[in-house]
């Protein structure tokens, strides 16, 4: 399965923040935020990744990221010239995902929970169909809202921003889809808004009966970050959460280590790049203790 993280768009609403940057290289508390996607991606098994960004924004991207080796991964990059919706990821990557099954995170998302690697892994062994999340929200009119058959397990109804929802479950920004994806993507045609919509996606999968949805319980935290209120929400929740427990959350690196994509001396590497920073000592303490992150 091959990954992509979709961080274009022009994040208007944290005007005048990303005038001049990207709103997915703006810091959650001590990393960037596209490490929390991209953490999601390393979580499930996932080497290869293709970053979609916007022409003005993409080298950056490039500059912090680079090829992925150093992470044992292999990073690729794209350009959507225009945001026109969330389901154009697959058009603009069609190239990249090739024969391969894919798993789409938004570049502003962000999950944690005790679980999560575990539950990653699992939507990553689909073969068939498409995988999504369920997340339960008091106001879910504000997002994708999915019911769900609490026998199967699959979608019945999904409705993006409906005034009267019929679940409390929300959709989160990453889904799992087999290779099928492409070309439903190729096929729709722009909504009320001119985009194309993920939940055009997930409804074409749902009419065949090949959706599932994993609810994700009380464990789990998600933030969309694209809000000044959420993105300050989530850096509070991570600082908590470090300072707290004394881990890393998206700790890239970490990932990799378990993985098993790089060795301990590659992660020393690292460390030494980092080392006035508790992100460096975090790296060299993982190699003598491989138990201090129970997150996964």
């Amino acid at each position: 399965m091959k990954g992509i993280i979709l961080a274009g768009g022009t994040a208007t609403r944290l005007f005048p923040i990303t005038l001049a940057i990207s709103k997915q290289l703006l810091p959650v508390y001590d990393k960037p935020m596209i490490y929390y996607p991209l953490s999601l991606l390393m979580m499930a098994g996932i080497r290869e990744v293709l970053i979609i960004s916007t022409p003005t924004h993409l080298p950056a991207f490039e500059s912090l990221l680079g090829d992925g080796s150093d992470l044992g991964m292999k990073f690729e990059y794209k350009i959507q010239e225009k945001p026109i919706g969330l389901a154009d990821a697959f058009r603009v990557g069609e190239e990249f995902i090739g024969k391969e099954n894919v798993a789409l995170v938004l570049g502003d998302n962000m999950i944690y929970g005790s679980k999560m690697e575990r539950v990653l892994k699992e939507a990553s062994q689909l073969e068939k169909g498409g995988v999504i999340f369920g997340y339960q929200v008091a106001d879910p009119t504000s997002y994708g809202v999915v019911e769900v058959d609490r026998v199967t397990g699959t979608a019945i109804s999904i409705e993006e921003k409906p005034k009267i929802p019929k679940s409390n479950l929300v959709v989160p920004g990453i889904y799992f889809y087999d290779n099928d994806v492409v070309e439903i993507a190729k096929s729709l045609k722009p909504s009320g808004r001119g985009e194309l919509e993920i939940t055009d996606v997930n409804k074409t999968y749902m009419e065949r009966g090949d959706l599932n949805v994993i609810p994700l319980g009380s464990g789990y935290a998600w933030f969309d970050m694209g809000s000044p209120d959420r993105l300050s929400d989530a850096s509070d929740f991570v600082k908590a959460i470090e300072l707290r427990q004394g881990i890393q959350i998206a700790c890239l690196e970490e990932y990799a280590y378990k993985n098993r994509w790089i060795n301990k001396e590659q992660v020393l590497e690292h460390a030494k790049k980092y080392d006035k920073t508790e992100y460096g000592k975090y790296l060299e303490r993982i190699t003598i203790d491989e138990t201090i992150n129970y997150e996964v």
